[in-house]
This record gives C-alpha cells, sequence and structure tokens, in this order.
C-alpha cells in the first residue's frame, strides 16, 4: 500500500457532504489517473461515502481526520483500507497496529517522532505542512530522522507540490484542490478529472 500511495504522489483529501456523489467522484479520480481518496471524517455523510466506494477493485480508499479508536475501528468496518490523523494520538495508533491497519499519524515536531519510532511507524503525515515552515521544516526534520518518509498536507497546491515531492523524505502529498468543496457541490466531475490529470502530470514531472 505504501508503495501505491508513493506511486501516485498525490493522495485527493475529500470531504463529501453527499454519499451519492461518492462513485462519481472515484470515477472522476480514476479517470485523471489517480485511483485514490482520503475520505475525511469531518462530514455526516463520510462512512456512507467509504461504504459506498469500498468494493471498488483497484481503488485505494482511506479514512482521515480520524480521532479516536472508535472512529478508526468505524472507518475500517465501512471499508477504508488505511487511516489518517491529523496528530499523534498513542491508542489509536496501536490498534491500528495491533489490527494491521496501515496508520499515518499526523506528526508536527521531533517528539511526536521519537513517538513514531517507539510504534514502529515508517511513514508519517506531516500537518499542516506549510504552517509549519514546509519544506524547509521537513529537510530539517528528516536529518535526524532520515528513516522516516512524510506525507505532507495542508496548504499544497500546484505552486508548491513539486517542491515537497522533489524530497526523499517525501512519499507523497495529500491535497484538496483537485476535489474542492464548490466542485463536488456542484457535480463539476470534468473539472475534477481535468484538475487531477494536471496534478499527477506535475506530480511526475
Amino acid at each position: 500500500m505504501i508503495d501505491q500511495i508513493g506511486e501516485a504522489g498525490i493522495v485527493p483529501v475529500v470531504a463529501l457532504h453527499d454519499a451519492d456523489a461518492a462513485c462519481a467522484l472515484a470515477d472522476a479520480l480514476c479517470e485523471g489517473g489517480l485511483p485514490c481518496a482520503e475520505i475525511t471524517l469531518r462530514t455526516e455523510a463520510a462512512l456512507d461515502s467509504i461504504r459506498a466506494l469500498a468494493g471498488r477493485d483497484n481503488f485505494l480508499l482511506g479514512a482521515g481526520t480520524v480521532h479516536g479508536v472508535d472512529q478508526a475501528k468505524a472507518a475500517v468496518d465501512a471499508g477504508a483500507r488505511f487511516i489518517v490523523a491529523p496528530g499523534f494520538n498513542p491508542r489509536t495508533v496501536s490498534w491500528c497496529i495491533e489490527n494491521q491497519v496501515p496508520v499515518f499519524p499526523g506528526i508536527a515536531t521531533p517528539s511526536d517522532l521519537e513517538m513514531a519510532l517507539e510504534h514502529g511507524l515508517e511513514v508519517l503525515k506531516f500537518f499542516p505542512a506549510e504552517a509549519l515552515g514546509g519544506v524547509k521544516t521537513l529537510k530539517a526534520l528528516s536529518a535526524p530522522y532520515h528513516t522516516l518518509r512524510f506525507i505532507p498536507t495542508g496548504g499544497i497546491g500546484p505552486g508548491n507540490l513539486l517542491a515537497y515531492l522533489q524530497l526523499p523524505c517525501v512519499l507523497a502529498c495529500g491535497g484538496s484542490w483537485m476535489v474542492k468543496p464548490e466542485l463536488l457541490a456542484s457535480g463539476a466531475w470534468d473539472e475534477v478529472t481535468r484538475l487531477t490529470a494536471e496534478a499527477l502530470a506535475l506530480a511526475r514531472g
């Protein structure tokens, strides 16, 4: 799964308010060349959206904005194949490890990275990336923690995507510019496909 994420280079971070739109969203992402999505648990439609996409072959489906073990369980039961959290919750991380569910908790400091090493993790979310100093901070963190890789998320778009992906410590970037809420709300699937294809082309240089 980590190889799949690394090959994609981008993880669309999606907040869906209508589970009926989940399949159309996945179709648009796939048509743009990116069969992957992190459905955030920020909306009431999130779990139903995950259920709607869970049976899709060759679509890498995760749950994001996971706060606590109960949400992680609910997301996995709904069909999520990986868990993403904005911060480092040791109980959530431990539950995921015990249940063999890939988990990418958010980190911001060296202390967070020490906890990650203690739990045996290798890939972490760096969030909120731009607010924390972006590429410059990631370079500094990766020097003493060179065995770890990151999925920076927060404030990333076409203008700075490549700067992150060029860092050896970056596995992929999380982003929402190709799945903006207004695009999803209006059903602008062609635009989602176009932006996704452009983002993928940029990521691959």
